[in-house]
């Protein structure tokens, strides 16, 4: 079928950012068959994402959460901090119930898991673009429940854990040590093993160990999804 003619000004110009190119070459050649979407630009790490944003200056920048040097989440915040006019939209294969609302905390204005791209993503991108938000539905009614106080049960486990201490527990669990998260996330040792302890404290974990173990399953059951 051919796509009708859209003037050069109203299509919208989108950035790709996935550290794995088939699936980068995959969403490109979905939103490109959308009448007014255009994909200028790609990258596969956070550092050059940023860059890449910087320097297109897009209209949306599809992101996701897992990128070799540092987090999408802090990403978005990066995005928004330095160009608050590109739209973030997160895609990911990551559970949406424990990271559809942090990314919109973070400054996302939506959340497509992967497996529904095919069906959805297009969808999210006109409608993050019309400015408004797009999640599931069963994310949507459960924020609905937090905002009318349908649900004033305090945050346990995972949902406890803040953006940074999870980004810490996924480096755990891939065998990064102590010294080495310190060094990617530029913060001290020592910041690094007070989020150590906070997060066995929020798990109930009692030790170090247990932490490890822990931390590895978990990663290990997100690389099966």
């Amino acid at each position: 079928m051919q796509r009708s003619r859209t003037s050069k000004e109203s299509v919208k110009r989108v950035v790709l950012i996935d550290d794995h190119p088939i699936m980068r070459h995959g969403l490109a050649q979905l939103i490109r068959a959308e009448d007014g979407l255009d994909v200028v630009g790609e990258a596969g790490s956070a550092r050059e994402g940023l860059e890449v944003v910087r320097k297109l200056k897009p209209d949306l920048a599809v992101i996701d959460l897992t990128l070799p040097d540092k987090n999408g989440l802090e990403l978005v915040k990066d995005i928004r901090a330095v160009l608050p006019s590109t739209h973030c939209l997160v895609l990911s294969m990551h559970d949406e119930a424990l990271y559809g609302e942090r990314s919109l905390r973070a400054g996302a204005r939506g959340y497509v898991m992967k497996e529904e791209a095919a069906d959805h993503l297009v969808t999210a991108i006109h409608k993050v673009l019309s400015g408004s938000l797009y999640v599931s539905e069963t994310l949507n009614v459960r924020m609905l429940e937090q905002v009318t106080g349908a649900s004033r049960s305090k945050a346990t486990g995972m949902d406890a854990l803040t953006d940074r201490e999870l980004e810490i527990l996924a480096l755990v669990g891939k065998g990064v040590a102590t010294k080495n998260i310190a060094t990617q996330l530029s913060i001290s040792a020592r910041t690094v093993e007070a989020h150590r302890a906070h997060i066995k404290e929020k798990l109930g974990i009692t030790d170090g160990a247990a932490l490890v173990r822990y931390a590895v399953q978990w990663v290990e059951s997100r690389a099966k999804v």
